[in-house]
């Protein structure tokens, strides 16, 4: 069996962690593939195989991915991982991680029951985005895909299409589509309602609306959603999680669910409704 390790943090105690896990993994027989650039920044053994994209996890005959940060760690290990389906195993080393269903001390207690697949495997929807220039940027988002003004203080106006059919027209800093997995993230700032991972649905969440009437909207995440957007400026935003491109404003874009999923593993006593509580600290009330 090998394992990915994939990191973004770069600084001493994510190095001794790490050498630990890894130790850990060799233990039991399990061999480790480290993301190149961390491995290099870490300065780890030049005796490990590394990986930089999907092809290598493919030569290199990966099993599991460990990811090893927050949420926007995981949300990243999509661009790797793609339509591979290598489960990801994700230890929170940042702040909220709704995600990231390990603790750092957890991960070595529950190492085993994850290396013999005694655990729960959740599976997510991903994001498909479908442009005239889809081939030049990584066109899949796990959270969500956001479109939104650029260098302009100016609203920019957003037709919006569910499935052919004209559904409304957006005025204010732009739309964000999210899946179940991204309805805890900029969805739910913007006032975007919370989604069991479990519910096949989009919700189409509008970023300051000018017109108040305008509220989130769900729809089942088998539709086509298409944008055409208006601006004062010649471009607009277009953010896949945490990756920025920018559109030109006569280039129309279609978002529609892929035809893959990303597989999260989580604890089998994980439940979704505990961890919202936890980490919104619902139930929690001074009166009480």
């Amino acid at each position: 069996m090998k394992a990915a390790i994939y990191s973004q943090k770069k600084d001493l105690d994510t190095f001794l962690y790490l050498s630990k896990f890894v130790s850990e993994l060799e233990g039991r027989g399990v061999k480790s593939v480290l993301f190149d650039e961390m491995a290099e920044a870490l300065q780890f053994s030049k005796i490990f195989e590394t990986f930089n994209n999907k092809q290598d996890l493919i030569d290199k005959e990966v099993d599991l991915f460990f990811t090893f940060g927050g949420d926007g760690t995981i949300v990243n290990s999509l661009t790797f991982i793609e339509d591979l389906e290598i489960p990801v195993v994700g230890v929170n080393t940042g702040r909220l991680g709704f995600l990231a269903s390990f603790t750092k001390e957890e991960a070595f207690k529950e190492l085993d029951a994850i290396l013999k697949g005694d655990v729960k495997t959740s599976r997510r929807s991903v994001i498909e985005v479908v442009s005239p220039r889809s081939e030049e940027f990584f066109p899949y988002a796990l959270n969500d895909v956001t479109v939104s003004r650029k260098e302009t203080t100016s609203m920019i106006t957003v037709d919006s299409y569910i499935n052919n059919e004209f559904l409304n027209v957006f005025w204010g800093d732009g739309v964000i589509v999210s899946t179940p997995t991204g309805s805890t993230a900029y969805s739910l700032s913007c006032g975007g309602p919370i989604i069991s991972p479990n519910n096949e649905n989009f919700v189409i969440t509008p970023i300051a609306p000018h017109n108040l009437n305008v509220r989130p909207l769900v729809v089942n995440d088998r539709v086509e959603i298409k944008f055409k957007v208006e601006s004062r400026v010649p471009q607009y935003s277009l953010s896949l999680d945490s990756r920025l491109i920018h559109i030109e404003t006569d280039k129309e874009i279609i978002i529609k669910k892929a035809a893959f999923q990303l597989l999260l593993v989580q604890p089998n006593n994980l439940s979704f409704y505990e961890t919202i509580r936890q980490k919104l600290l619902w139930g929690r009330d001074k009166r009480n």
